[in-house]
Formats: C-alpha cells, structure tokens, sequence
C-alpha cells in the first residue's frame, strides 16, 4: 500500500515480519500491543455504532501468515501470535507473560476481575489454582497523566496501596515486581520460585 508517497506494508504484514526476524519477546510483545489496541477500538466503535475496518486477530494474522509463507521464522512468528493476548495492557505485561513462559512456570489468568469492598477491581494476573495475583508495577501509573487522571503522584500511590490492601484479604498472596527484575531471567526465576508461583505442569514444545 501507498500511504503519503512512501510504500509501506499493512499493520498484518508488519506484525508478521517482526514476529518472524525478532525475538519471541520483541514479536508477542508487538502482537499483544495491536490486540489490545484493536479490541479498544472495536468497543468504540460498538459503543458509537460506527463501522470501521475490520479488526486485526489472532485469526487474520495467521492468514496473513499462511499468505506470506516466510523463508524463515514461520515457526517463531506462529509461535508469537499463538501465544499473543489482547488482554495484555502494556509492554511489562507482556513481559511478565513471555518470562513465565521461557521459565517453565504456569501462565496465569489476565486481568481478573475482583468485585469487592464495594469497589471493582482488574488484577494484570491471577493464578487461580494458588489464589495468588501478580501485578507489573511500571512507572507509568505514577507519571503519565493520561494515566494519573488529574491525581498528583502521592495520590496515585495512596490509591494503590488502598487497592491492594482491599485485594489481599481476598487472596493468599500478592505480589508485585517492576522492570529491572522482569527484565533479567536468572533474578526473576529466583523471584518467582521464592515467591510460590506455580510451575507449569509441562513445558510447551519448543
């Protein structure tokens, strides 16, 4: 397609390249990304009555896949897209997500909802079988203003630590971690193991 005088490829195609010359990190993370983003825009779309394009899915992106044919990296790219989640909010997400994965420990539940303390909340993961609830902690609640909605940082944290004080009764543990531990395998495996996160019963093939 042409788009302002340049030749470009379609979102599909893109997701496909990258998923299939990257890293399975780099690839489910980008995938997890326009997932999330296309679920978005269809309920706006379906709150407004409008009709846009058609979203990308799970789906599309493995006929544009089977269309493509790649030399290389068809497995890895259907390996991403099989593994990909639109209910992965943001990058650490994904992160946390792919790491489980690669470390052989069990994949847990996405944003969970909790209905409690006449209050409604959604935990980034719960493992249901152990009751316990992960939370990526970025730094993106406590600067993005989008975010923030009008709350000063001291606020934010306040609101959070709240949140999780009215969690945790309703579960056995809570836990949380940020990017520098996510972000190296041999300390976050420690973390995990220390902290009671369930293995998976059996590794997927590789």
């Amino acid at each position: 397609m042409i788009i302002d005088g340049i030749r470009v490829t379609s979102l599909s195609r893109t997701l496909i390249d990258v998923a299939a010359t990257s890293s399975f990190l780099v690839g489910v993370t980008m995938i997890d990304h326009v997932l999330h983003c296309e679920a978005a825009r269809m309920a706006a779309a379906q709150r407004s009555g409008s009709v846009g394009a058609p979203p990308i899915t799970h789906a599309t992106l493995l006929t544009e896949l089977d269309g493509v044919q790649p030399r290389n990296g068809h497995r890895a790219a259907e390996r991403a897209i099989a593994f990909a989640d639109g209910l992965s909010a943001n990058p650490g997400e994904s992160l946390g997500r792919v790491r489980f994965e690669e470390l052989g420990f069990e994949i847990p539940e996405l944003q969970v909802r909790f209905d409690v303390g006449g209050r409604t909340c959604y935990v980034d993961y719960f493992w249901r079988g152990v009751r316990k609830i992960g939370e990526f902690d970025g730094h993106i609640k406590y600067t993005r203003a989008a975010v923030m909605a009008g709350r000063d940082t001291v606020q934010v944290v306040v609101d959070e630590k709240d949140r999780e004080s009215v969690l945790r009764p309703e579960v056995n543990s809570f836990d949380r971690w940020g990017w520098k531990l996510a972000l190296s395998p041999q300390a976050f495996y420690r973390f995990l193991m220390d902290k009671g996160v369930p293995r998976a019963p059996t590794r997927r093939d590789r």
